[in-house]
C-alpha cells in the first residue's frame, strides 16, 4: 500500500461526486509532469488524501489502477486548457468531519516533508503546482493521527478487501474510449477542410484498414507477437493512438504495426508495449494468463525484431502516454 496526496481546488466537487481522479497526460506545452505521471503509479488499496481550499477534507481509498479516458465533461471551463484524453484512476472517497488544516501543525509535519516533490510549502501552504504526489508512510501515519479516529475508520477496515482486478478498469476503459474516439469521427466528419476521400481513409484508419493499413504493409508483413502473416487476420494497430493523433499521424505508415486484433487491443489498451530494441513490454497491470492464453509468453524475455527510426518515435509515445505501469 502507498500514499498520496491530491490537490483538488478546481475539481474538488466533480471528482469526489462521480469517484475518480483525472488528470491529464502531459503539460500544455506536451512536457511531462511527474504529478500526472503519478497517476499510472496508483494501484488498488493505496490510501489518497483530498486536499482542498488549505484544508485535507476528504480520504480515498483507490479502486483501480489508471486507465485512458477522456476529460470529464463536467470540468467544464476548469479544464478548458487541458487535453482532451488523460488519466482515470477509481477512487472511494469519503468527506471528513474533522477536516485537517496543515498549516495549523507545520512545526509536527515539517520534518516530514520529502526534499522534492513535497505536498506543502515548508511554512505550511499548499503548492498550486501540484496535483498528484506520494507521501511517505510516516508522514501518512501524522497526518492520520491528526485527523484521529475518522482516518482509521475510513483506511483500515478497507485496504484488504478491495478487489485488485484491472479487467474492472479494462471494461470502463473500452467504454470510455469508444464513445471518445467516436466524437472525434464525427468531428473529423464536419471538418470542412478535409477532402471527402481523405475523410474516409482517416475514418478508416481507426479500425486499422484502408490507406493506414496499404502504408503500414510497406514496412510489416506479420503479427509482431503471433507471427501471423495473412493480410486477412491482421489489422494496422495505431503506436501513437488514432485519438491521440494529428490526421497525418493517422495515416503514416510508420505509426502502425500488423497485429492480429486480440494483440492489437492489448497493445491499444496499454497492456503491452515495445522497446526501441524489440524487447517485449509487459504491463504489471496486465493478467498474465489471459495474456498466455492470447499468444503473449510472459515468463521469458520476447523480441519481436527491429523497429524504423519513424517507428521508434511513435513508440516512445505510445510507453510514456498509453502503457500502464504501476510500479510498486
Amino acid at each position: 500500500m502507498r500514499y498520496w496526496w491530491v490537490n483538488q481546488n478546481q475539481t474538488y466537487r466533480h471528482e469526489l461526486a462521480g469517484g475518480y481522479l483525472w488528470s491529464p497526460k502531459r503539460n500544455r506545452d506536451g512536457g511531462r509532469n511527474p504529478f500526472y505521471e503519478s497517476m499510472r503509479e496508483v494501484a488498488p488499496g493505496d490510501i489518497i488524501f483530498s486536499f482542498k481550499d488549505t484544508r485535507i477534507v476528504a480520504i480515498g481509498v483507490a479502486q483501480s489502477h489508471c486507465w485512458e479516458s477522456p476529460k470529464p465533461a463536467e470540468f467544464g471551463v476548469a479544464g478548458q486548457y487541458w487535453e482532451n484524453v488523460g488519466w482515470k484512476v477509481r477512487v472511494q472517497f469519503t468527506p471528513l468531519l474533522h477536516q485537517l488544516r496543515p498549516k495549523d501543525h507545520i512545526d509536527v509535519l515539517r520534518s516530514e516533508l520529502p526534499g522534492k516533490y513535497a505536498p506543502l510549502q515548508s511554512n505550511g501552504n499548499g503548492l498550486q503546482g501540484i496535483y498528484l504526489t506520494e507521501v511517505s508512510e510516516p508522514l501518512a501515519e501524522v497526518l492520520g493521527g491528526l485527523i484521529g479516529p475518522e482516518a482509521r475508520l475510513i483506511t483500515m477496515p478497507r485496504v484488504s478487501t478491495i478487489p485488485a482486478h484491472p479487467e474492472s478498469a479494462a471494461a470502463r476503459a473500452a467504454d470510455d474510449l469508444d464513445y471518445w474516439e467516436h466524437k472525434l469521427e464525427q468531428l473529423v466528419v464536419a471538418d470542412t477542410s478535409v477532402p471527402e476521400t481523405e475523410k474516409e481513409a482517416i475514418i478508416r484508419a481507426r479500425r486499422g484498414q484502408g490507406l493506414f493499413k496499404q502504408r503500414v504493409l510497406r514496412l510489416e508483413t506479420q503479427c509482431r507477437i503471433t507471427g501471423v502473416d495473412k493480410v486477412d487476420h491482421l489489422v494496422a494497430s495505431h503506436c501513437k493512438p488514432w485519438r491521440d493523433s494529428s490526421n497525418e499521424e493517422r495515416l503514416n505508415g510508420e505509426n502502425g504495426l500488423l497485429l492480429t486484433p486480440t494483440i492489437d487491443h492489448l497493445f491499444d489498451r496499454g497492456f503491452i508495449g515495445f522497446e526501441d530494441s524489440g524487447d517485449l513490454i509487459v504491463s504489471p497491470v496486465a493478467h498474465r494468463q489471459s495474456l498466455q492464453r492470447m499468444g503473449v509468453e510472459t515468463g521469458h524475455v520476447v523480441n519481436v525484431g527491429g523497429f524504423t527510426q519513424g517507428q521508434r518515435r511513435f513508440l516512445d509515445f505510445h510507453r510514456t502516454s498509453v502503457l500502464l505501469r504501476a510500479v510498486r
